[in-house]
């Protein structure tokens, strides 16, 4: 099998052409097929639902790699966008537009998040056994639900294309409370490190921080809502990536 030209480069794949208004999502080598068959049947299991998204169509095998096919998108990344424009404001109207339209939707065949916070808690082996059990506790306490959850709804993985926004990556879609996904957005703009290296690190880590404030304007939800759910999410980060410090 022939691809196209490189559309777009992750951690874990990269995206080629493909024939006619499809691309190839290309995993690397060694990738784990059972994430490769995880995030299609997520995408199989919310293709029908009115958010905008690519469709999904098979999984293929090729040159010992796994590969999804979807529907091409056109657009750039919201996160190039707002990088380029500084449109904080903006950036947040269309991820809270954009959100709201995917937690409006109820799913029952896709993981529960509680279990996914679970497994990744379990793995978190350099977090005590006290603390495990003070994060278990909270997790039992918070909100079961249907509501479809994306589970990685950030700005580089929102393409934006004529003021219009999709959303891409699915895998790890689950249901649960609309709250848990709101602090997952929060938990990825607000949380997840930038490089030592970096330039000018001290503005970008409070850019982070006011485009989540701002996204939470927009989402109708206080910081206080979430609390419990973004102190979860935070100990299960250090089972889920454990490159992250």
């Amino acid at each position: 099998m022939k691809y196209g030209k490189i559309i777009g480069k992750g951690n874990t794949a990269t995206v080629y052409e493909w024939e006619e208004g499809k691309v190839l999502k290309l995993f690397n080598k060694g990738y784990p097929k059972n994430a490769v068959e995880r995030e299609f049947q997520n995408a199989k299991a919310i293709n029908g639902m009115n958010f905008a998204k690519p469709k999904v169509y098979e999984i293929i095998c090729c040159e010992e790699r796994s590969g999804i096919i979807y529907d091409k998108l056109e657009g750039e990344s919201l996160l190039d966008w707002v990088l380029k424009t500084g449109d904080l404001h903006g950036c947040a109207e269309h991820m809270a537009r954009l959100h709201k339209t995917i937690v409006q939707n109820r799913v029952s065949n896709v993981q529960d998040y509680k279990e996914f916070l679970k497994s990744n808690i379990v793995n978190a082996s350099s977090v005590c056994l006290l603390e495990q059990e003070r994060v278990f506790e909270i997790l039992d306490s918070l909100n079961a639900g249907e509501t479809l959850c994306h589970g990685d709804f950030h700005p580089g993985n929102i393409l934006l294309s004529n003021g219009h926004t999709m959303v891409i990556d699915f895998m790890n879609v689950c249901h649960g409370d609309f709250l848990y996904d709101v602090a997952r957005t929060v938990f990825l703009v607000e949380y997840t490190p930038v490089p030592e290296q970096a330039d000018d690190r001290e503005t970008l880590l409070r850019l982070k921080r006011t485009l989540a404030d701002l996204y939470l304007i927009e989402m109708n939800v206080t910081r206080e809502m979430i609390h419990d759910y973004l102190s979860v999410i935070i100990t299960a980060r250090v089972g889920e990536c454990s490159n992250d410090k």
